[in-house]
């Protein structure tokens, strides 16, 4: 079943200074956090067209060697991702004020297949009662300027919380 936009591997979050993304998600009720699937967009080739006169060569034949273009891959997926529990008004310029619940570095590997990422703290469960989640994407895999999302998944169950107006006071009996 398609759940609206969910599915869409069409969307994407990208940044627009920078290769760095600051993602703030405020829960409805306090979740423990198991793991998390981020996706990134899988290679995209990019192509460069050189004309300068220096790249002409002649050959041992005495033919002329020019090259037209060439292409390289670059990765604009999530490398540095760092997660931060429970806290609010971070930005840009205070996010490495606060040491993260869970870092990871992501390779090229994890950010083609929706596999989830279990760092070892979340399987011992770092992240117990998380009311809100900021995501940090420091860098991404190719160094560049422009770091694309694909798809991020957070996966947990709910907090049962105790409803204080509902316990009553039990009285000594001497």
């Amino acid at each position: 079943m398609n759940q609206g936009y969910r599915e869409d591997d069409g969307l994407i979050l990208e940044s627009d200074a920078d290769e760095q993304l600051l993602i703030y998600i405020p829960f409805t009720q306090i979740i423990k956090l198991h793991s998390i699937v981020i996706k990134g967009p899988e290679e995209e080739a990019h192509r460069h067209f050189e004309t300068s006169q220096n790249m002409v060569s002649r050959t041992p034949d005495k033919s002329l060697s020019v090259p037209i273009a060439y292409s390289s891959r670059v990765v604009l997926g999530p490398k540095t991702v760092k997660l931060y529990s429970n806290k609010e008004h971070m930005g840009f310029s205070n996010v490495n004020d606060f040491p993260p619940s869970d870092t990871a570095v992501l390779s090229t590997e994890n950010l083609k297949v929706t596999a989830v990422w279990k760092p070892s703290s979340f399987e011992v469960c770092q992240i117990p009662k998380c009311s809100k989640l900021t995501i940090f994407i420091e860098d991404n895999q190719s160094e560049s300027e422009l770091t694309k999302v694909q798809k991020i998944a957070l996966y947990g169950s709910t907090v049962e919380t105790t409803d204080m107006k509902g316990l009553k006071k039990i009285e000594d009996q001497h």
